[in-house]
């Protein structure tokens, strides 16, 4: 299945969730199943709104955008942890609430039973979600996955809070759960935008991807050739490395190109997703990238 038919799923498994949770909290009363299916709210946008990202990556290059539409997964990041920010804030606001003025819950069992037949469900498509979003490097399709391991952590705090007023009959039990909840989730909320900031500000592939170019490169490697200005980024599920690539200036043109597509295609096959930029320089020119500053 490809990234978009995951979140057209999670589309389909976020509404049936959000109505067994919604039916929880009706039938129970219990400000923490009020979060729950808050939560589940959250990820019936956040998988809308991913779906949408998703499909504007995969759009092929234009004129105004040369480079691709891949960095359009990151919004989808980022906006999936701000609806969490959000989802906190008002969890935390009906957990005040009824902390004041605690009220009696009622058919505990069934809002027990209907939670966490939504979270096996969540649960399910999380491992799927999570498996494929790393396979296939979608920060988006990891970001859902995340989120909906989030949700269901947050259904077995929120039973086990349940089953503790049930045994005491501490009615305080349910808000301090609830807020707690809220707490746990405002920390995925920010790991999710952290990720979707270092996206967009071009951070460096990990070091497992630039080990396999540092071998790579060891191959080619020769007492008259050698690469500099090595640097690495990632745009969604792309990757790219630019690079100069040095050799002796009395090589024809067509020999320093064969070289360097050699050195491209095994770059390209030993990472995938990997696409490789590299100039050509004779071995006694450097190119001082650094000495200029860019204008404030």
């Amino acid at each position: 299945m490809q990234v978009s038919g995951y979140l057209k799923l999670s589309v389909v498994v976020a509404l049936a969730t959000i109505v067994l949770k919604t039916g929880a909290w009706w039938l129970s009363g219990s400000v923490g199943l009020l979060s729950d299916a808050l939560e589940s709210l959250v990820n019936l946008i956040g998988a809308a709104f991913a779906l949408a990202m998703v499909t504007w990556a995969a759009m092929p290059a234009d004129d105004e955008h040369p480079y691709g539409h891949y960095k359009a997964e990151y919004l989808s990041s980022g906006f999936e942890g701000v609806l969490i920010f959000a989802a906190a804030l008002a969890i935390v606001w009906a957990a005040a609430q009824r902390f004041l003025t605690p009220q009696p819950l009622e058919q505990i069992g069934w809002g027990i039973a209907l939670s966490m037949l939504g979270s096996a469900l969540n649960g399910a498509l999380a491992w799927a979600m999570m498996k494929k979003g790393r396979a296939s490097r979608s920060i988006a399709l990891e970001a859902d996955a995340r989120h909906l391991f989030t949700d269901v952590w947050t259904s077995i705090g929120v039973v086990v809070g349940l089953v503790g007023v049930l045994t005491t009959g501490w009615q305080w039990l349910d808000p301090v759960i609830a807020i707690a909840v809220a707490l746990n989730i405002l920390r995925e909320g920010w790991s999710l935008v952290r990720r979707s900031v270092d996206g967009l500000m071009d951070r460096a592939l990990d070091d497992e991807a630039r080990a396999q170019i540092d071998k790579v490169l060891a191959g080619f490697r020769h007492p008259t050739i050698r690469f500099d200005h090595i640097s690495t980024r990632r745009a969604g599920q792309r990757r790219f490395v630019d690079m100069h690539m040095h050799m002796p200036a009395g090589w024809t043109l067509g020999r320093a190109a064969a070289l360097r597509t050699a050195v491209e295609q095994a770059l390209m096959s030993a990472v995938p997703g990997l696409r490789a930029t590299i100039q050509l320089l004779p071995m006694d020119v450097e190119a001082y990238l650094d000495a200029a500053q860019d204008p404030l």
